[in-house]
Parts: C-alpha cells; structure tokens; sequence
C-alpha cells in the first residue's frame, strides 16, 4: 500500500454517533464548523454524502494535492464506486446525479480523458476574449433592465441576477437559437432543481442543436467541438456540452453572487477591485465545495486511514482552501493557487473565462447600478444547505429605481482585463427600441428567446 503523507497523529475514526453528514440545514448554517472537526480526524474523514451514501472526504491542501496530481492511483470513473455496484446506493439519492458515470471528461482517464479533453480545451480557447466580455455585459444589461426600474427599489440578486446571466452566456456561445435556448435553459435549471423530467428537456435540446449544428456549422462552441480533430460523435459532444453546463453555470452563479455581496459587505475596504473579491471567492468560499469523486486503484494509507479501492474519495475544495496550515502563509502564494478549479489533469478546463464573467458581471452590476447596496449585512446571509456547493441562498439588494435611459456612472474603473477588452468592444447599451419603450410588454418564449429579442430591439 501506499504511504504518501505522514500521519497526524490523531484518531480518525468517527465520533461514536456515525459519520458526520455533509447536509442539511445544520452544515448549511455553519459548514466550517463541520470541516473543522473533520480536521481533527486527520487529512481525510469519512462522511454522509447524501443518506445512505458514504465517502471519504479529503480536508488537507496537501492531500488534496497529491490525489488531484496522482491520476496513476486514483481514477475518476465512478464504475468502480464499490458500494453502487453492490447495491448500497439508494436508487433515488441526489448523490448519484452528481457522481454518477457519464461519457465525460470528468468521469474519464488515461487516453479516453485526453481525447474529450483536448477537443474540450481547444474548443474554448476559440473564444474571442472580448466577445465574451461583450456578451457578459449584454446578459448583464438585459437582466438589470427587468428589475432596475422596480418603484421599491430593491431585488434579490441570485434569482434575478447571478442565476440566468451564465445561462444566457452559455446559451449563446452554444449557438443556440431562441427556442432551443429556452429549451436548454429550462433542462439544465430543472436539473439543478431536481424536476422530473429535466434530464429529458435538456438532453432533447441539445441533440436538436447538434442536428442543427450537422447542417448549418457555425462559428460557436457545439460546431467547434465537433468539427475537433478528435472526431467525437454526436454523443460524445452532448456529454461535453452537459458538461460545460453543469460544471459552468451552478459555479459562476455562486462566485457572481458570493463576490457581489463580498464587495457590497460593510468590511469591504474602499477602492479596491471587483477582481480582488473574485479571488476572495475562490478561495475562502469555493463554488464548488465538495466534489472530484475519485476511486483508488489499489488500497493506499492516507495519515491514519486506509482508502481502499474502488471506495469514493472526495475532495473538500472548500475546507483545503482554508487549511490552517495553509493560511498562516496565504498571503505569500500565488493569487491562483486555490483550489476551487482543481488540479492536476483534471481541472478546470474554463478557468480564465469563468473568471473573466464572474469579476465583468459584478463590474456591470456596480456601474450600472451605482448606488447599490445590501439590504442585509453579509454575515447574515443565508448559505445553501447542500454539500456540493458553497452558494447564497440570496443576496437582497436596493438601489435607486431607474426609469428610462439614465446615464451610466462607473461606480469604480474596470479592471484591466475588461478595461483592455472594452476599448475594442465599447460598453454596450440596450437596444435604442428598447430604450424607448422600456414599459412595452416582454416578446413571448423563454429567457433566452427574450434576451434574444431584446438583443435584437424588438
């Protein structure tokens, strides 16, 4: 067996009473709590998923290093999840969603892992920098002008904010039409959501758009990946795209709302940038919380426990980030070196335009809105009560009503990404149409199929 990391010296089994669960509303109202008694039980700890569902949990930086970085011993195909294949998982626990097998990168290895993710990686980096900043900015616009001109004044920034704005930028990048759009929109939400049938709305979109895509190519992510050189299938290039989905929208909407309230928050020092409360995000509240299911191809000695093969190791993004050890000397590191998008082969593939949407949304938010604040202290709010990720439940908000076209006042300058893009993009401004009939009823269909409309001046 392997040996990698001295041992603590601390007893690692758990309390007599069970495994800690990583659910509910009392890890929800405190989660660091539970990560510090985690700790205490070593690198790693088992814990409840989900009922019913045990896994290892990895607490280190140090250890969670080494797994990221060790895909020879720990794998992430979850076929070999021990207790599924033995008929331990409940059939309806909300864990099998999240690490379940699916025909991904995320849950491949070795050449198969290579190949998607190539096709994956090359496939993003087609897209034009200043395009998405531009794109951020127009979701942006559309999303503030249908509650900016509400007569109270006040909005909660996770529904009508940090939620729809990845999906109408995803949603355009995919090349989607109005309808299909709508339609993506709806299947990915519902899945967040947990409503029947959602896995069916949105795996039907997508194959209508890659059809679409076979017979009209056009210059968008879903024609990228499958005019790659790896040659996916149709298949293969819905999984990708659910996977973009999944692993993009759910993290950018925790790290646009999380830093939104961060820079609005009474502790927040004066001048400095948006881009500085991203950071914070990544590491002291990691969207992605717990996650990176991998299985160990032979029994390994982590500290005082034995992972044994084929049993599911997760990684706590979030209690690694905020490892003691680490943060005595956090200040000395890297910016980037958190881990809420991975390491290793592994990680994210979307880092650098995930970042670039989280800081230009809250920049649009603060500028175009500049007297926005909290209507609750951020200590205060709400975090969800869900092991997976680390989001706000809501983020209220209140700002002086705007009625048609009021000037735009920077509440502070750009950061140097967006200030670079801007010069060749301009700052877009709703549509003049729109402009002059802000009242006039919404344009029919869904979220994209008005944004689009919008977009468009109807």
């Amino acid at each position: 067996m392997q040996q990698p990391l001295e041992t603590s010296g601390v007893p690692a089994e758990c309390p007599a009473h069970g495994n800690i669960p990583l659910y509910g509303p009392e890890f929800g109202s405190d989660p660091e709590r539970t990560y510090d008694k985690l700790r205490s039980m070593g690198h790693s700890a088992p814990v409840d998923i989900a009922p019913g569902v045990q896994v290892e949990l990895v607490t280190s930086y140090d250890a969670s290093l080494y797994i990221l970085q060790n895909p020879q011993l720990f794998v992430r195909d979850s076929r070999r999840w021990n207790a599924l294949n033995e008929g331990r998982v409940p059939e309806d626990s909300p864990a099998l969603p999240m690490m379940g097998y699916r025909p991904n990168a995320l849950f491949s290895d070795g050449a198969a892992h290579a190949r998607l993710r190539q096709a994956v990686t090359e496939s993003l980096a087609t897209v034009d920098q200043s395009r998405l900043i531009r794109l951020t900015q127009q979701s942006a616009d559309y999303l503030i002008s249908r509650f900016s001109s509400e007569p109270l004044g006040q909005a909660e920034l996770m529904a009508a904010y940090a939620q729809p704005l990845p999906l109408l930028v995803f949603g355009d990048l995919f090349g989607c039409p109005p309808e299909i759009g709508d339609r993506v929109i709806a299947g990915i939400t519902g899945i967040f959501q947990g409503t029947p049938g959602a896995d069916e709305i949105l795996g039907g979109a997508l194959g209508e758009l890659i059809a679409l895509k076979r017979r009209q190519p056009g210059e968008d992510l879903t024609t990228r990946l499958m005019v790659h050189s790896a040659r996916l299938s149709d298949e293969e290039v819905l999984h990708q795209l659910v996977t973009l989905l999944s692993g993009g929208t759910a993290p950018l909407t925790a790290a646009i709302g999380t830093s939104a309230a961060l820079y609005l928050s009474e502790d927040w020092p004066t001048g400095l940038p948006v881009e500085d409360a991203v950071v914070k995000t990544l590491w002291n509240y990691a969207p992605i919380a717990n996650y990176a299911g991998h299985y160990p191809t032979q029994d390994v000695e982590l500290g005082d426990r034995t992972l044994r093969a084929g049993d599911p190791v997760l990684i706590s993004f979030a209690a690694a980030n905020n490892d003691p050890k680490l943060t005595a000397h956090r200040e000395q590191l890297s910016p980037k070196a958190h881990l809420a998008f991975g390491a290793g082969p592994h990680a994210c593939p979307a880092k650098d335009p995930a970042f670039m949407i989280a800081s230009t949304a809250v920049e649009s938010l603060l500028n175009r809105l500049p007297d926005v604040e909290m209507r609750v202290p951020f200590g205060e709010l709400a975090w969800v009560a869900a092991p997976w990720s680390r989001s706000l439940v809501t983020v209220p908000i209140r700002f002086t009503p705007r009625t048609v076209a009021q000037p735009v006042t920077s509440r502070q300058a750009p950061s140097s990404s967006v200030q670079a893009a801007a010069a060749h993009t301009g700052v877009p401004q709703p549509p003049a149409a729109h402009r002059a009939a802000h009242a006039a009823p919404r344009p029919k269909g869904g979220l994209f199929s008005r944004f689009r409309a919008w977009m468009n001046g109807e």
